[in-house]
């Protein structure tokens, strides 16, 4: 089985939630923004979904996962079904919702990391909207940040399994999710992040373990691994962090 992912060129954004669950699995997977067009790939092919030619499964906006038949968009969504089937979810039933819960709220966490920079409209270049996003920026540095951290936090303290992984005792999608926020954020806001890391040592220590997994220590190293830069969600603008 190959599946085929459709992204925007150029950024890990949320396309990378979706990567880093494919890599992690070693499942085969295209990037089709890569594909020549003649294959079936590039814009022209993500548009003809996004303008609802190719089937009733209209995916609102990139990324969208084609597994067969099926066209599955939201990131989270996506992660779930991809761990669940490529045994990267917990096994019991409610673990497997607990993880759910996991991606959904990370996912609101990465839209309040972007929309620091866009919080007017995203339509808007960043230069249109700096005062806003200077307020923005401060209320998320010393609000939302620490408490989005410390409930992962308490999640890896609070698991019966033990602290190495959020759900259960081996990694899921909701790691390798948390894995890519707390890069996002160590990259966006260095230094705030390090006034907060000492806070949160068992999310460092599991990014650590992530990392460390022989795939994705393959994957991080490659030419596959894109980038944090300052088209994507996370953006580091010197101006917005502090610590």
């Amino acid at each position: 089985m190959t599946y085929d992912l459709f992204y925007w060129p150029g950024l890990p954004g949320r396309g990378e939630f979706v990567r880093l669950v494919l890599e992690a699995a070693g499942a085969d997977y295209r990037e089709m923004n890569r594909v020549p067009a003649e294959a079936g790939g590039g814009m022209a092919a993500m548009s003809a979904y996004l303008d609802g030619e190719q089937g009733p499964q209209i995916p609102f906006a990139p990324p969208f996962l084609r597994d067969g038949n099926l066209v599955l968009a939201q990131t989270p969504v996506i992660v779930a079904h991809l761990g669940e089937t490529l045994g990267l979810a917990p096994e019991a039933p409610g673990d497997r919702l607990f993880a759910r819960q996991i991606a959904t709220t990370t996912a609101d966490l990465v839209a309040e990391a972007h929309d620091v920079h866009h919080p007017v409209g995203v339509g808007l270049y960043y230069e249109d909207q700096k005062p806003e996003a200077a307020r923005r920026a401060s209320e998320f540095r010393e609000s939302r940040m620490p408490k989005f951290l410390g409930w992962y936090e308490a999640i890896l303290k609070a698991n019966p399994a033990g602290s190495t992984w959020l759900v259960g005792d081996r990694m899921s999608y909701a790691d390798l999710g948390l894995f890519q926020v707390w890069q996002g954020l160590r990259y966006a806001f260095p230094r705030r992040m390090a006034v907060l890391a000492p806070d949160f040592l068992a999310i460092s220590d599991l990014a650590e373990r992530v990392a460390g997994q022989p795939r994705l220590a393959a994957y991080l190293a490659s030419a596959r691994r894109q980038p944090f830069n300052e088209d994507g969600i996370f953006r580091h603008y010197p101006e917005l962090d502090g610590e």
